[in-house]
């Protein structure tokens, strides 16, 4: 085979541009990988200098062709992107240029150089194409140029047969990201788990006001796991969130309220505290929704009128009366401590219950604030020696530091008699979990408490409780999900589960039994009902 002279393929590319001749010049680049790295270069200097409608066909033909050269001289795609930026009206014209066939290379050029001019082109190529391929990547296309015009087009495909089309659709429309696009992805959500959760995700980047009210609906989902991904990107878009989740407190669907309230106590903005205590003074008739009231007043700033928090200490339920405790601590004042000490001047029945509260919830400051009242310590007496360990080690050690020995002296309990089971509880409220504290301890059990699920099942690895108590709604893992995982360990008989939970969902119960829960029981729970609950799956 004789050798190619380089001198001679320079010469010969010349003289096409010069005549035009591109079936020649063509023939000419058709040997590019023949010749040595300087020429290629010249030859590809030469084509550069040639008119635009020359030099581009023979570009493509290169970059679709020569892919092996292509690769080693990223230099001929800058030279074509170059020569299309030079003249973005011809863009258009080269996408439906009969002399080019293969138009991939010019539909990425048009992403990359932001042609919105092409759009319609671009439109007319994915309606006369059959090649997947193509029609994929005018999908891509139209997100990176964000263009509102190829919204329908767009939207025809997050219906399609290909899921690789949904999902690029679904990601370009995010990238497009107009109310209507948001809008035709809201209405795209139900049907597929990953898709929703995309979804979700765009919505919580674009945050417009069409993408805050879908992440706020999805507070209404059925699934747990939807609600759980919503709460998380509400708190994480902060105060912008906020007024849309108030708007939510004129509703009566008390999961719904519960869900806000969680979310506007983890944003933490004072803007909400007005509406949440408007919200308590109806009284609402779901002890949950008043738990969470209370909750989410604790994590919040609260300033003039924190007084009214000792009104939750009178609350039927203990979990309210837990959680209004906990607001007074955050926000002590002197006028709190005097609207305590006026409650415990009531019937000493309701005093002891209030005191039983204090001293579970472990309110330091409401503590220390009463420590020197005598008819508190008698009150707190009547129970403290008889908590768990760790409350009654808890108050004597900050009792002493405070220079109360003599009051910490009394609060000394009794050894315990014989070991008791371990029964675990997981539920991401640290308030939750004192209630489960102080309850299963009151019923005879050790309690094993988790905050987070993924500690309790690294626990469960090599410790087996007499029972598991989770609570259904936590981030990163639900108690669905959590379940599941114990279940590939342990099966329902070896090991029971009772989902606790606020939730009263069909779908949420259906997933729970589905995942090896033995039983659901619905919160609030005081020491009877959780009792009942245990007692009916192990006996």
């Amino acid at each position: 085979m004789s050798v190619l002279n380089g001198q001679h393929m320079i010469e010969e590319i010349q003289a096409n541009v010069q005549t035009g001749d591109s079936m020649k010049a063509r023939l000419v680049l058709s040997h590019i990988e023949d010749i040595d790295p300087k020429t290629r270069n010249r030859l590809l200097y030469e084509l550069s200098r040639a008119d635009v409608d020359f030099s581009v066909p023979l570009l493509i033909y290169l970059l679709t062709e020569k892919v092996e050269i292509a690769d080693e001289m990223p230099i001929i795609r800058d030279t074509l992107l170059s020569s299309l930026m030079a003249f973005p009206e011809k863009l258009p014209e080269f996408l439906v240029s009969e002399e080019i066939d293969n138009r991939i290379e010019l539909i990425r050029a048009v992403g990359e150089l932001q042609c919105t001019e092409a759009t319609a082109t671009l439109l007319e190529i994915a309606g006369a194409t059959d090649d997947d391929s193509e029609i994929l990547l005018i999908i891509e296309t139209f997100g990176i140029l964000g263009d509102p015009l190829a919204v329908n087009f767009l939207t025809d495909y997050l219906y399609s047969a290909n899921r690789d089309m949904i999902m690029a659709a679904v990601h370009s429309l995010g990238q497009v990201g107009t109310p209507t696009a948001m809008h035709r992805l809201a209405e795209r959500m139900g049907t597929d788990n990953e898709i929703d959760f995309m979804i979700l995700s765009i919505f919580s980047t674009v945050q417009d006001q069409v993408s805050l009210e879908k992440l706020n609906d999805t507070l209404r989902s059925h699934y747990a796991h939807m609600r759980s991904y919503a709460k998380r990107e509400l708190v994480n878009i902060g105060p912008k969130a906020v007024p849309i989740l108030i708007a939510n407190l004129t509703h009566d669907d008390p999961d719904f309220l519960i869900h806000t309230l969680n979310v506007l106590g983890d944003i933490g903005d004072e803007s909400a505290i007005v509406p949440i205590r408007k919200l308590l003074d109806t009284m609402p008739r779901s002890a949950n929704v008043r738990f969470a009231a209370y909750e989410a007043l604790a994590l919040l700033p609260l300033k003039k009128g924190a007084y009214t928090l000792t009104a939750g200490l009178n609350d039927p339920e203990d979990h309210v009366c837990v959680a209004a405790a906990r607001a007074i601590d955050r926000n002590f004042s002197s006028i709190l401590g005097v609207g305590i000490r006026n409650l415990l001047q009531g019937p000493d029945e309701d005093a002891r219950h209030i005191v039983k509260i204090l001293v579970n919830t472990q309110v330091d400051q409401v503590f220390l604030s009463l420590a020197g009242d005598e008819k508190f310590q008698e009150l707190a007496l009547y129970y403290l020696p008889h908590t768990h360990k760790d409350i009654r080690e808890h108050y004597h050690d900050l009792l002493v530091e405070n220079g109360k020995a003599d009051f910490a002296a009394r609060i000394e309990g009794g050894e315990e008699k014989a070991e008791r089971l371990k029964v675990v509880a997981v539920d991401d409220s640290r308030m939750i979990l004192n209630i489960y504290k102080a309850t299963l301890h009151e019923l005879g059990y050790d309690p094993v408490l988790f905050e987070f699920p993924a500690s309790a099942l690294e626990w469960l690895k090599d410790e087996k409780p007499l029972m598991v108590l989770t609570d259904l709604n936590m981030p990163e893992i639900t108690g669905v999900q959590m379940t599941r995982q114990i279940r590939d360990s342990y099966p329902l008989e070896e090991l029971p589960i009772i989902m606790v939970t606020t939730q009263n969902e069909a779908k949420d119960n259906d997933a729970a039994y589905e995942a090896g829960v033995n039983s659901i029981l619905h919160k609030p729970f005081n020491a009877a009902s959780l009792k009942k609950a245990m007692s009916e799956i192990l006996n």
